[in-house]
């Protein structure tokens, strides 16, 4: 079984901002694409187009309607649509990698990303039980388990221009809320999110210690109801004038004119 590095020189991860993600599966998409069409370990469809369709997927958004709770003045306020994208969170204390009979997961030192060698995977399982949050995937084809890679493959490849260098989900993510970085730096962007806008960890309770993390949706403001016609219903003016004012007066003066 492989152990834990006792630290890391960097604690790459995510930050995902539960606020403003819109559920468009654009970070699902991608990742598959990037990992099927590009450098990464293929993943497979099982009958895509058929009635029971199934495949490798290594990140997944589900969504989930919440209650918010009362306001100062106890009204009740609507009920939020909450979408929560979920892939591997990179535990510092992944059970994922100490359960692994073989050593093919485990966890890199120089920055805290937890992979798997496919070549030693034997697809036991053990590993996706293991995981408290159902992020490994077995590929049916392939007979091994997979997961988010970070896209260690695109975040250190000088031959993709810098701007490309970070997880295909983050790079396509159409209402920036996916954000990347390392959390071992207090002054990096996924640092200042985490501390300024109260980002938490997924499950504390399960002592996994996640390097990603998510940002909290903010309460949203009540307007007033209001009936978005009634500025353009409202007389412009109470005595017509000019040819208008004219006008007015020819038609009512007509048989069954209005007074």
């Amino acid at each position: 079984m492989t152990t834990l590095p006792t630290s890391t020189q960097k604690k790459l991860g995510l930050v995902i901002d539960l606020d403003t993600c819109v559920g468009c599966h654009a970070c699902v998409i991608s990742c598959k694409g990037w990992n099927t069409e590009n450098y990464g370990a293929p993943l497979s469809d099982q009958d895509p187009y058929g009635a029971n369709p199934t495949g490798t997927f290594l990140n997944r958004v589900h969504s989930y309607e919440v209650q918010p709770p009362n306001l100062k003045d106890g009204a009740q306020p609507a009920a939020q649509l909450i979408h929560f994208p979920k892939s591997c969170l990179h535990c510092d204390d992944a059970p994922c990698v100490t359960v692994c009979p073989t050593g093919a997961s485990y966890k890199r030192s120089e920055d805290g990303i937890v992979l798997v060698n496919e070549q030693d995977c034997i697809g036991c399982g053990l590993c996706a039980w293991a995981c408290p949050y159902g992020a490994r995937e077995l590929d049916a084809d392939a007979g091994v388990m997979k997961k988010c890679t970070l896209c260690v493959d695109r975040i250190y490849n000088e031959n993709l221009p810098e701007e490309d260098r970070q997880p295909a989900c983050v790079r396509t993510c159409p209402s920036n809320a996916r954000h990347f970085g390392d959390f071992a730096d207090p002054e990096s962007n996924v640092s200042i999110l985490t501390r300024e806008r109260g980002g938490f960890d997924l499950m504390p309770e399960q002592g996994t210690k996640p390097v990603n993390k998510y940002l909290p949706p903010r309460p949203k403001d009540v307007a007033p109801e209001f009936d978005v016609l009634a500025p353009y219903l409202e007389p412009i003016a109470a005595d017509a004038k000019g040819f208008v004012g004219w006008l007015d007066k020819a038609l009512n003066a007509l048989p069954g004119g209005v007074n």
